[in-house]
């Protein structure tokens, strides 16, 4: 996620500053309230906006049920607006308190939060676009810099570097997986047949696929004794695939934690926790450590 428009304190200079910071006037002023939150008014200003995105998103909803709709589309209609008119000018604020305001424009959050007002716009002239609406609900994601929490934010950021670590391992695991869809769905599509809904072969990958996931939507089940044995085998192996991938992404995030902070091994087999990173052997026992 770009940090372009969030999470940003008080950079010492302008180059540090993805958007440019203002050196002071009004602008600097502005750009205090609107992009930083340790200020009273900072944070006042997030936590007015936040509940402001909560109270949008509820709108969305409710008039999306048709009989609160027909009763309140009106009182809705007029919400919506009134939101849009909010989140328009802090869009604008955002644009001109910044010394690079294209920079901003095409950011993510900077894209986030025009696609958050335009779909209003839009479906004044094309009402099929009024769902798009429900693109301001990634606006949340700056419900981090209200609770200033920091921490959370770096473990976001060491999560993905994991990922990003292990993602030949994830891809290796990815194709098997899919290998072991497609040759089991074929098989039960030779043993089931058109006749028990297993009508074609992406059809039956497609059933081995919410099988193998757990998800199991239920529309497609086999009928015969083979099948259905095949499918408790895949629905087994259904919880072990779930587990491949987390493991893998555990044992590079704890990995990453271990050498960036300098910690120790501890030995399983006398509990002696003072090793280095590069022992291979438990200095008290000799047991090889884990």
């Amino acid at each position: 996620m770009s940090r372009a428009s969030s999470d940003v304190k008080h950079p010492t200079s302008d180059e540090h500053h993805p958007l440019g910071r203002p050196s002071g006037g009004w602008q600097l002023r502005l750009y205090r309230i609107v992009f930083e939150s340790d200020t009273r008014a900072g944070r006042n200003f997030d936590l007015v906006l936040e509940t402001l995105i909560l109270f949008s998103i509820v709108v969305v909803m409710l008039d999306s049920i048709t009989v609160v709709s027909a009763r309140w589309g009106h009182v809705f209609d007029a919400l919506e607006w009134f939101f849009t008119a909010i989140f328009t000018v802090e869009y604008i604020a955002r644009l001109v308190c910044v010394e690079r305001p294209r920079r901003y424009a095409f950011s993510f959050m900077g894209v986030v939060d025009l696609l958050s007002v335009a779909p209003t716009y839009l479906a004044f002239f094309f009402p099929a676009l009024q769902a798009l609406i429900d693109v301001r609900v990634l606006r949340m994601l700056r419900i981090f810099r209200i609770l200033k929490m920091g921490a959370y934010v770096a473990e976001f950021g060491e999560l993905g570097r994991a990922i990003l670590a292990t993602r030949r391992k994830i891809a290796v695991f990815l194709s098997f997986v899919v290998m072991v869809v497609v040759i089991l769905g074929t098989l039960m599509y030779l043993i089931e047949g058109p006749e028990n809904g297993f009508t074609s072969i992406p059809i039956s990958i497609y059933w081995a696929i919410t099988t193998v996931t757990t998800v199991g939507f239920g529309d497609i089940t086999p009928k015969t004794d083979l099948g259905r044995f095949l499918a408790s085998l895949m629905m087994l192996m259904g919880w072990g695939t779930l587990a491949v991938p987390t493991g893998i992404v555990s044992a590079e995030f704890a990995t990453h934690r271990v050498l960036t902070e300098g910690g120790t091994r501890t030995c399983t087999q006398c509990g002696n926790p003072i090793h280095t990173l590069d022992a291979k052997y438990c200095s008290e026992c000799g047991a090889l450590l884990p």
